[in-house]
């Protein structure tokens, strides 16, 4: 299987979540003490995908000191003052990536993201998804779904858990069903982890456009968008009940998106 790189949006402004996104960019906000941004790379990463291009805009500074100061963060290092502030790594678990990291403007829309981290990925296929989103999804399984369709783009498609119950009610009020918080509502949604091919970029214009709108219109209209059904868990953090929502995932030990180590 072809080693593709990943590119990850985020760089948008968070306000849905602005409790937290107003000191740092949603990617950046915590889940079990490291950011979202971070799971969502131990995911790929656990597939063997592990060169990433990160499109920064909103405190897109914030990520880049992160990235900085990682491999020194997660390493155990000895500071001898006495001979010239010398420094000496015992022992690291940094991870085995390769992150380069685009500033893509503040006001750019998530097309005109893409647009313009061209240069870094090249003419090849590449992944893209969210910085705030995250799943159990097989992404090998997914690059072989592509691989086996030969079109454009390939789009990982979910059924978000209802935020509340259903019922069936029937003529005389009798409820015939009953469900807590189904699974959808029988339709389908865009859950992120794209895999595009490089002619994906003439469909987009300039930094204006907005990747879910006109490009994906058009390559669905051109029959070259495939979805990928992924019926396993699948959330991404929009709110900070969707934060909370994550964090007891991961306090409890069973987080579904935690299918490393």
């Amino acid at each position: 299987m072809i080693k593709v790189k990943v590119v990850i949006l985020a760089g948008g402004f968070g306000t849905r979540i602005s409790e937290e996104s107003h000191l740092k960019p949603k990617p950046m906000i915590d889940i079990g003490e490291k950011p979202i941004l971070w799971h969502v790379m131990k995911i790929y990463s656990y597939y063997g995908f592990n060169d990433f291009i990160i499109c920064l805009g909103y405190k897109g500074y914030y990520i880049k000191e992160y990235f900085a100061h990682y491999f020194l963060h997660e390493s155990d290092v000895t500071f001898d003052f006495r001979h010239s502030n010398q420094q000496i790594i015992h022992h690291h678990q940094a991870e085995p990536w390769k992150v380069t990291l685009v500033n893509t403007g503040l006001h750019t829309m998530t097309g005109g993201r893409v647009k313009r981290v061209q240069p870094y990925v090249g003419n090849e296929p590449f992944m893209l998804t969210y910085g705030d989103g995250i799943s159990d999804i097989n992404i090998r399984d997914l690059a072989l779904f592509h691989g086996q369709h030969g079109k454009l783009a390939t789009v990982t498609a979910v059924q978000p858990r209802g935020r509340f119950g259903s019922i069936t009610i029937e003529d005389n009020d009798f409820v015939s069903d009953f469900k807590e918080k189904p699974q959808g509502d029988d339709g389908w949604i865009n859950g992120g982890f794209f895999i595009l091919q490089p002619e994906v970029f003439n469909y987009i214009q300039d930094d204006s456009t907005v990747l879910e709108k006109t490009p994906l219109e058009n390559l669905a209209k051109d029959e070259q968008l495939m979805a990928y059904r992924h019926t396993g868990f699948w959330q991404p953090m929009d709110t900070m009940r969707d934060k909370n929502s994550l964090e007891q995932f991961w306090s409890s030990g069973e987080a579904p998106w935690k299918i490393w180590e």
